[in-house]
């Protein structure tokens, strides 16, 4: 038989069980601990950014729809942000100087991209030619607004419609020129679109954005322009410029009494121009979500409504996501459009 002290040992054991996994356990608490720890410096970081002012490179002059919108909308993601917004105008090579600076940034969504519809249509412009890819390089923070594009004249220029100067393009071929702010802009597409249409040879002339091409307009250097809205009416409305069409299906109420190209009988003039802001592709989610929130709300900030509108900003304010998708798919559009027309870079 057993004795007292080894049935007490027995009994003691039982009661007391000394647990296999007791370390294991232990390491798990520990290793818990730990990653609580590092998510909350996650959460931490996430919440700090922006923690410096952020960088939004425009690929063109001043003066332009590009520029004139985030000189609008800048302010108010800058409060929400509670960081400086700064605009960093980069012309030259039909946009893609600036937009190539962003494509190398750091993707810490500190530097961005705002664009016009350049960034849709030069991957079918130029193909071979881009320096980089753009669905591989870039990812959307938001699509921010769209709006018609307007053709207008000097006053030296003998039409006071349309159809009129179609006429007088018609009667003297390869005499009128047009200026667009740029290789790849919708400003370009809307005049070789009209020229393939409207069957006119009209001369086209690229400049590093709206703003220097207004200016020429203005001097009398050039005879027409397609231009945004936001950069054409002041000067209509001074009387300076003469607004013959713009793109759409429907009159923009910035310039009502401006009939589309439909109404004028020239169909087919579909180049909208569509403004969105990008990012390097690798920007943490949290921080697209937070620049989307303060860009996004700021096209759709009713205190900026009535400014946007009469510049002629149609808003958009879509997620990452759409925005994103929304890219890709214009991309391929308007490379089928470029194709068909069988538009060249000059």
């Amino acid at each position: 038989m057993p004795s007292v002290a080894a049935s007490r040992h027995r009994r003691f054991r039982l009661r007391f069980p000394v647990r296999a996994d007791a370390r294991p356990t232990v390491a798990a608490s520990a290793l818990a601990v730990l990653l609580g720890l590092s998510m909350a410096a996650v959460d931490a970081a996430a919440q700090a950014f922006p923690d410096r002012p952020l960088r939004i490179v425009v690929p063109y002059g001043p003066g332009g729809g590009t520029d004139n919108l985030m000189r609008v909308i800048g302010p108010a993601a800058s409060a929400t942000l509670a960081q400086p917004v700064l605009i960093d105008n980069r012309p030259g090579g039909a946009s893609m100087i600036g937009t190539e600076l962003v494509v190398k940034a750091a993707p810490d969504g500190h530097t961005l991209l705002a664009t016009d519809s350049a960034i849709l249509v030069n991957p079918g412009l130029f193909k071979a030619k881009m320096p980089f890819d753009t669905v591989k390089s870039l990812t959307a923070v938001t699509m921010l607004a769209s709006a018609p594009v307007v053709l207008v004249t000097h006053p030296s220029v003998p039409a006071k419609t349309l159809g009129e100067l179609l006429a007088l393009a018609r009667s003297k071929p390869g005499t009128l020129n047009y200026a667009s702010g740029g290789l790849g802009a919708s400003t370009h597409l809307a005049g070789e679109l009209m020229k393939l249409v409207a069957g006119v040879d009209i001369v086209h002339i690229p400049y590093k954005g709206t703003g220097p091409a207004m200016s020429d307009l203005l001097g009398g250097h050039v005879n027409m322009q397609f231009s945004g809205i936001s950069s054409a009416r002041p000067h209509v409305d001074a009387g300076k410029l003469r607004a013959l069409a713009v793109t759409g299906r429907q009159r923009n109420p910035a310039m009502r009494d401006v009939p589309t190209f439909d109404e004028s009988g020239v169909k087919g003039v579909d180049a909208d121009t569509y403004w969105g802001l990008y990012a390097p592709v690798g920007v943490p989610a949290a921080a697209l979500a937070t620049l989307n929130r303060a860009f996004g709300g700021a096209m759709r900030s009713a205190a900026l409504a009535e400014r946007l509108a009469d510049l002629g900003f149609i808003p958009i304010a879509n997620s990452p996501e759409e925005g994103t998708r929304q890219m890709r798919a214009m991309i391929q559009r308007w490379g089928e459009v470029v194709d068909k027309a069988k538009i060249r870079v000059e």
